[in-house]
């Protein structure tokens, strides 16, 4: 009886891998996508890198007053670890210990949801900032910065 199946060719020997072909173009032809915005313009700023720069702007302005704030590092996390039944913190400060410096922490997610602008956010975040410093210290937030809560 015949074979519908035609008969198998002779066995080749295996070809080595052929190198990647870099891709100049995509599918469509109209060139690999460039970047929405440039750098220059504050819509390439991520979210987390506007409020890292809103808490240097608020550490900045308090080392004016208080230079032994150099010494204290000042951090931005994302949230809080959770504590169960209490409420959640905007911010936390650390003394200093043996080898390790002061610290600082504002947490960034917990402030923006408490903050419905940029102007409401940047002037939270500077309060957080100032109750911080205020409790490392062991001062009143208003001899920290004679401004708090005015603003």
């Amino acid at each position: 009886m015949d074979s519908p199946v035609p008969p198998s060719p002779p066995h080749r020997p295996a070809e080595p891998p052929a190198e990647p072909r870099v891709r100049r173009r995509d599918r469509h032809g109209r060139g690999m996508r460039g970047p929405v915005a440039p750098p220059q313009v504050p819509l390439s700023a991520s979210r987390a890198d506007t409020f890292r720069d809103l808490v240097l702007d608020s550490v900045e302005r308090l080392e004016r007053r208080w230079p032994q704030l150099a010494d204290v590092d000042f951090m931005v996390m994302e949230v809080p670890p959770p504590v169960p039944g209490e409420t959640v913190p905007l911010g936390g400060a650390v003394p200093a210990e043996k080898n390790e410096p002061a610290r600082v922490v504002v947490y960034r997610r917990p402030v923006e949801i408490r903050s419905k602008s940029r102007d409401e956010r940047a002037m939270l975040v500077h309060e957080v900032v100032v109750e911080q410093v205020a409790e490392l210290l062991g001062l009143s937030p208003e001899s920290v910065d004679p401004r708090y809560g005015q603003d």
